[in-house]
């Protein structure tokens, strides 16, 4: 049976169920061709993009403790693999989708030709090959197309769900360097905060001692003066 017979042989459900079937292997090709492709290109580029937003962020942060940098460095990390991950999953719903329905729509094809079958031999009272050749193939056709429609779709769901967690892996592993790096950074300037800060505070108690002592021999003079004079 060719398609042309196979067009005289369908009615309006069937050719509406074909087109849905064609639009779905077209919208699941492209999608499933540009996911991996995005994929693939951002678990290139995930750890350098990552190391490049955490140093940017590293100049606001060189006067804060440790504890203001470790927090600060957390949050940043988190919220930019959040943003990796809600970009790497893009598409996938369609593939999802276009995978888990096309056979039922396959099904639901193959039901109605076999109504067209069954209704053939009613009308005609002759349950002859003739009768149910076409209909039956007709049912064959809509079964296989929703078969061809389902596997691509799971095929580039699979993919970019590996090629994601390749993302992911490269992200986090990443993540925990950067955060064993401003933690060791914190530890080695905290020294030279404390330092400064000592520094400081004997510059300060040098000056109440001035202070003090000026005070004190001020108070000496005006309790001497009157004896003096």
């Amino acid at each position: 049976m060719d398609f042309t017979t196979y067009w005289q042989y369908s009615d309006m459900v069937t050719r509406t169920l074909f087109f849905l079937l064609l639009a779905l292997s077209i919208i699941s090709w492209v999608t499933g061709i540009i996911r991996i492709l995005q994929s693939r290109k951002l678990a290139a580029n995930v750890a350098n993009d990552l190391s490049q937003q955490i140093q940017s962020k590293q100049a606001y942060l060189i006067d804060s403790d440790a504890a203001t940098r470790r927090l600060i460095t957390e949050q940043t990390l988190l919220k930019h693999i959040g943003r990796y991950r809600f970009a790497s999953e893009r598409g996938l719903p369609v593939l999802g989708t276009t995978a888990a329905i096309a056979p039922f729509i396959g099904l639901f094809g193959t039901v109605w030709g076999i109504f067209h079958a069954l209704h053939n031999i009613g009308v005609s009272g002759q349950a002859g090959l003739g009768q149910v050749a076409g209909p039956v193939g007709e049912a064959l056709i809509m079964t296989g197309l929703g078969i061809a429609v389902a596997i691509p779709a799971v095929v580039f769901y699979n993919l970019a769900v590996r090629i994601n967690r390749r993302v992911m892996y490269h992200a986090n592993d990443r993540a925990h360097d950067l955060l064993a790096q401003s933690t060791e950074l914190a530890a080695i300037q905290q020294p030279s905060i404390d330092s400064k800060s000592t520094a400081i505070q004997a510059q300060l108690a040098k000056g109440i001692n001035a202070d003090t002592q000026a005070t004190q021999q001020t108070e000496h003079y005006h309790k001497s003066a009157p004896s003096q004079l």
